[in-house]
């Protein structure tokens, strides 16, 4: 028998049953796989599938399967609940009822059958979601009863009314229609009363373990929502408290729903109930975990649920005080119990445990910040001679607490911004900065959160820091692990201090380490030392600059350590040098005291010994390091000297290897010449990086010879790409690293560049020619996404001055690049992300230019735009929506192209819009997609089309043709959608187009109704509801618009409508 024989009257569930094995326990791409997945799929299409569930879940003997069968009636009940005939739906209810009371009938099956109950109990709530209240009104009332005939039934409907909390109040947006889920919301407060007087007589009078964590669990929920002042007028605190807080079974879900009962409320008689909530609290902890019950030593030895409890209790802690500690901000036994509750704090925060770590972090900042903030505002009103003293006695009071959170940021500080080199899939090694985003912010709260600390007390900073760097100086409590967290804290607070006392700190700081490097012996302590010596000194610009000789000092020993072999070494004094040019550039090129020429001449004359030792890449960072001095130069005369002098070393190697081309083109080859010719490129980018416009004379000077050596390999890599010449597949790679570098270095000049004019004038002439020409003619194998990249920026740059040769560039490029992307969704990724972006940028730079297009070219521009936006890849789809609204936006300035526009592409873009939005595939496109069509709905609405949507009746109006036609796509699109539910979808977008927020809302409501059918049952879509908030937005819009000058013939059309 075929299980996909729909007319017998039985499937064969052991074949069933062997196939749904096959798809997840078979091995993964086998034949057996496959054609299992090709059977079930075909199964799980077909419209009668669903009855075939009643017989699976009676007689398969796999969980898998009875899953199936169970996705199967879930997306039934999902998408066409409403047109089946009420006998099978009641049939459908009663039969998932009754499999659920059948199986949780004892608790012995409710733990055996526990995840296929899961399952139904969420089929459950969809079918609950359908039905009630409006047929099922009964439904809570009977869960509530039926709860108290059976333990075990009534924890499987505790963990139902749980799971329906979370779909009305948690999941309910894109899920429901707006107007359905409030009344959900509406109808589910009006019942909680029973609910909760449920939850407490199983809190009161059980005894079954997991009943009362179901309970619990389900009382979380509710919490969320219901008043916070119906939970104090009940025992439910004291209740959770003194009878299940102290139990290690129930202690993590009552401290969860602890922790939200702890909202902020203004009534003061919560206030005091809140109060004592925490006095109760505290009160019971004490007695579980005493005051200096080592935490952090018993961490390492602890159960998960007891881990789960410390980040639970930190939870409570952090969002109470945030929210209440002023409650206990008073002299006496409440003072007692906020220090007792920090010092709770303080235990966990120095608990290793990342996740427990930042909840404490987020209240310390908070805190630290407040007291900044009052303190520095109590010194103001101070210098304004009036007596404020309650912020400095606040500070007073936190004062011995905000001394051991120092502590705790010294001995957790997190990890600076990394770089690390890195080489990439062309084999070209280069410096990327570390992406640990979570790291990062870690470091930077921990940042923010020391300095204000340093602001409250300075020297207590200073004195915690010097004293842990002197016991790592004794010996006593060497560990490089701990000297590296103190050092980036050190170097964290810079500008914190004084002038006077930071130079103070530094210099005591600078002296231990200096000390600390000499009595270690071992190599990798020392280079530990010196990474944290570079590390602190270039935190410290202020010091840097006020005091040259240190300064110069420390440069000179950079040098040094640029010749040390050891790892890590040379790109520590790399990063530290271009750290250090960065903020003190203008000291390099100016005379000091003492000095008979500015440094960066020393600097520069020594270059070649300074760098003898470093790789390629650190050589480039140096480059950019001295470029930034350059920068700093005061006259134009000595940065050109400068850049010479810098750009001596590639100059001279550049043109060996040009004056070795020109008798012999093969050199362009040879590996060795390739690797050089990157080298040197690379450090012309580097310096023009930092260096910007000046370092046009170095451009200048080698520009030409880089166009014809773009030619040259243009040839080669066309003639190895076609198989005209073997050429290896590593000088193939080298080849095009070359290429790649020459665009690279050209647009970050033009990047950044002061005279666009100038740039058009004598740059991009010779550029397009050398560009341009190849890449439309070459192979797509030999086509470059750096060309693409790189006239991306040049456009982003020199904006509107591009219009005269941007559609040289638009006919190159366009064609050409589009042929290579079209035909398959995969192929040269690289160079799809990089057109779009191109094309984003003629539209927002040169919008002018694409005036120029004749409507043919218009018709490929805005179809591949079309393809774009149902592009799989997200950055692809996103930028070509981008380039949607863009567009729409630019055209309002045009009105002629806007017309014509319109006039040959207004519908078909609606069109492609509702297509691409209504893919579950593109649901992150939304706030584009509602934009988008806000503004198409918007233009109509307000007649600003100066010709005939309809050809076939130019005599109908456009907003009643976009009504109708509007009305015809979406119901060819979605049969299922009524005609009432058409009307409503539609007049929604005349009504909410001048409102993003409320069009949007409305919009999701539709996507909501495109996977629901409701036959004729339209009562559940609240359309009358519904329809009367439409009318409501529109006579507040017609009001609106009659108050601007010119509008109100726009609104009375609107009216008559």
């Amino acid at each position: 028998m075929s299980i996909l024989d729909f007319k017998a009257e039985r499937v064969d569930v052991a074949v069933l049953d062997q196939l749904v094995e096959y798809l997840y326990m078979g091995i993964p791409g086998s034949p057996q796989q496959k054609l299992a997945e090709q059977i079930l799929s075909e199964f799980q299409r077909h419209s009668d599938a669903w009855q075939r569930v009643y017989q699976v879940l009676q007689e398969s003997s796999s969980s898998n399967t009875k899953y199936f069968a169970l996705n199967i009636l879930l997306n039934k009940i999902k998408s066409e609940w409403k047109i089946l005939p009420q006998q099978q739906t009641e049939g459908m209810k009663d039969f998932i009822v009754n499999t659920i009371i059948q199986l949780s009938s004892n608790f012995e099956s409710l733990e055996r059958e526990k995840l296929l109950l899961s399952k139904l109990n969420a089929v459950l709530v969809q079918i609950v979601k359908q039905e009630w209240p409006q047929r099922w009104k009964s439904f809570v009332p009977d869960i509530v009863g039926a709860s108290k005939t059976s333990e075990s039934l009534c924890q499987n409907n505790l963990q139902i009314f749980e799971l329906l909390s979370e779909e009305v109040f948690d999941f309910s947006k894109g899920r429901i229609v707006q107007v359905k889920a409030q009344h959900l919301k509406d109808a589910l407060c009006d019942e909680f009363g029973a609910i909760f007087e449920l939850c407490q007589f199983v809190m009161e009078m059980s005894n079954v373990p997991s009943l009362i964590n179901q309970t619990l669990a389900t009382m979380l929920r509710f919490l969320n929502w219901i008043p916070i002042g119906y939970v104090f007028s009940s025992d439910l605190v004291p209740l959770l408290v003194t009878k299940f807080l102290g139990v290690p079974l129930f202690r993590n879900a009552t401290m969860q729903c602890l922790a939200e009962i702890g909202h902020p409320d203004t009534l003061e008689e919560i206030k005091q109930k809140q109060f004592s909530l925490f006095q109760l609290i505290l009160e019971q902890l004490m007695q579980m975990l005493p005051p200096g019950t080592d935490v952090r030593g018993a961490w390492e030895s602890s159960s998960m649920e007891e881990q789960a409890f410390i980040r639970y209790l930190a939870l409570f802690f952090t969002s109470w005080l945030r929210e209440h500690g002023a409650l206990l901000e008073v002299a006496g036994e409440k003072l007692d119990m906020l220090m007792s509750a920090l010092r709770y704090l303080i235990m966990m925060s120095n608990i290793d445990d990342k996740e427990v770590f930042k909840i404490t972090l987020e209240y310390w900042n908070a805190l630290a910040s407040s007291l900044y903030n009052e303190s520095a505002g109590y010194r103001s009103y101070r210098a304004g001679s009036l007596a404020v003293g309650s912020d400095s006695t606040r500070k007073e009071m936190y004062a011995p607490i905000m001394s051991e959170v120092r502590m705790v940021m010294i001995n957790n500080m997190a990890k600076p911004e990394e770089v690390l080199v890195v080489e990439t899939d062309d084999g070209e090694v280069v410096r990327e900065h570390v992406k640990d985003t979570d790291t990062i912010e870690l470091y930077k709260t921990m940042r923010f959160t020391l300095v204000y600390l340093t602001h409250l007390d300075c020297s207590d900073t200073e004195h915690l820091m010097t004293r842990q760097l002197s016991g790592q100086a004794s010996g006593v409590n060497w560990n490089r692990t701990a000297l590296n967290k103190l050092c980036w804290a050190i170097g964290s607070i810079s500008g914190a201090m004084t002038v006077e006392d930071e130079k103070r700190f530094l210099v005591t700081v600078i002296r231990d380490l200096l000390n600390l490097c000499e009595f270690q012996t071992k190599k990798d302590d020392k280079a530990a030392i010196a990474a944290n010596i570079m590390y602190v000194v270039g935190q410290y610009p202020r010091f840097l600059r006020a005091h040259w000789k240190f300064l110069k000092t420390v440069v000179n020993k950079l040098f040094e350590f640029m010749h040390e072999k050891h790892e890590g070494v040379q790109d520590m004094a790399c990063d530290t040098f271009i750290k250090i040019a960065i903020k003190c550039k203008s000291m390099f090129v100016e005379l000091q005291m003492g000095e008979v020429s500015p440094f960066v001449e020393e600097i520069l004359s020594k270059m070649a010994v300074i760098t003898i030792d470093l790789g390629a890449q650190q050589v480039h960072t140096f480059c950019e390091a001295v470029g930034h001095m350059i920068a700093a130069a005061p006259a134009v005369t000595m940065q050109t000297q400068l850049i010479a002098k810098l750009m001596e070393l590639p100059n001279r190697e550049w043109a060996r290897i040009i004056a070795d081309a020109t008798q012999d083109v093969s050199v362009f080859e040879q590996p060795a010449t390739l690797k050089s010719l990157v080298n040197i490129l690379k450090a012309n980018t580097a310096a023009c990086r930092s260096i910007g416009d000046p370092f046009l004379t170095q451009l200048a000077a080698i520009y030409l010879d880089m166009l014809s050596v773009y030619r040259t390999l243009n040839n080669n890599i066309h003639e190895g790409v076609r198989g005209v010449k073997a050429v290896p597949t590593s000088h193939l790679k080298a080849m095009r690293a070359v290429r790649r570098e020459i665009l690279r270095f050209v647009s970050t000049w033009i990047a950044r560049c002061c005279d666009p004019a100038a740039v058009m004038e004598n740059i991009i002439p010779s550029l397009l020619e050398a560009v341009l020409g190849d890449y439309q003619e070459s192979d797509p194998d030999a086509r470059d996404h750096e060309v693409l990249v790189s006239f991306c920026t040049i456009i982003n740059r020199l904006r509107e001055a591009m219009n005269p040769c941007v559609m040289n560039v638009f006919a190159a490029i366009f064609e050409s690049t589009l042929s290579m992307i079209k035909d398959d969704l995969e192929g040269y990724p690289e160079h799809r992300v990089a057109f779009y972006n191109l094309l984003l940028a003629i539209v927002q730079q040169c919008f002018q230019a694409l005036g120029n297009l004749s409507m043919p070219q218009w018709s490929e521009f805005f179809y591949a735009i079309m393809w774009g936006i149902k592009h799989p890849m997200r950055n692809v789809s996103d930028t070509a929506l981008k380039i949607v609204k863009e567009l729409l936006e630019k055209l309002e300035y045009v009105p002629n192209l806007e017309q014509d526009f319109y006039k040959a592409f207004y519908t078909e873009l609606m069109t492609n819009i509702f297509a691409v939005a209504t893919d579950s595939a593109h649901l992150s496109g939304i706030n584009y997609h509602s934009a988008i069509l806000a503004q198409l709905f918007e233009i109509v609405e307000h007649d600003k089309l100066s010709f005939p949507l309809n050809k076939e009746d130019p005599s109908m109006p456009n907003r009643v043709f976009l009504e109708q036609w509007a009305a015809s796509l979406l119901s060819s699109a979605f049969p299922h959608l009524q005609k009432q539910q058409l009307s409503v979808i539609v007049d929604g977008f005349f009504a909410y187009d001048d409102n993003l927020p409320q069009f949007k809302g409305h919009f999701r409501d539709f996507l909501v109704q495109c996977k629901e059918a409701v036959g004729q049952d339209l009562d559940s879509l609240y359309l009358a509801e519904r329809q009367e908030q439409l009318t409501a937005a529109r006579t507040e819009k017609q009001q609106r618009l009659a108050t601007i000058p010119g509008m109100m013939s726009a609104a009375d059309d609107m009216a008559d409508d």
